[in-house]
């Protein structure tokens, strides 16, 4: 008799052993969710350090004067009454081929 219930009591541990680590909710389960949770949170890290340095380039756009004029000189093009734009170009493939050619 009491083979039988050590019989039955050590099927009931393997299986719940096997439900453990392969069943819904068993621990490979949480160690995925475990993983996902940190990929998130470095993701989330990632996003705060953006959006931190856009409110500050906005602050910095709303409070001070050169960061305005950079923007106007740099994306715009645009230069101060008296000033003088100059252009520099780099040559290019197309200019040396035609220097190759010569």
């Amino acid at each position: 008799m009491l083979r039988y219930v050590a019989l039955i009591l050590l099927i009931l541990l393997i299986g719940l052993e096997v439900k453990l680590w392969t069943g819904q909710g068993g621990m490979a389960e949480v160690w995925r969710l475990e993983k996902a949770v940190a990929d998130q949170k470095a993701q989330n890290e990632q996003l705060k350090a953006r959006n931190d340095a856009l409110a500050a380039e906005v602050e910095n756009l709303k409070t001070g004067d050169e960061a305005v004029e950079e923007r106007a000189r740099s994306e715009l093009g645009l230069i101060k009454p008296g000033e003088t734009f100059y252009q520099v170009v780099e040559p290019g493939k197309g200019a040396q081929k035609a220097d190759d050619d010569r």
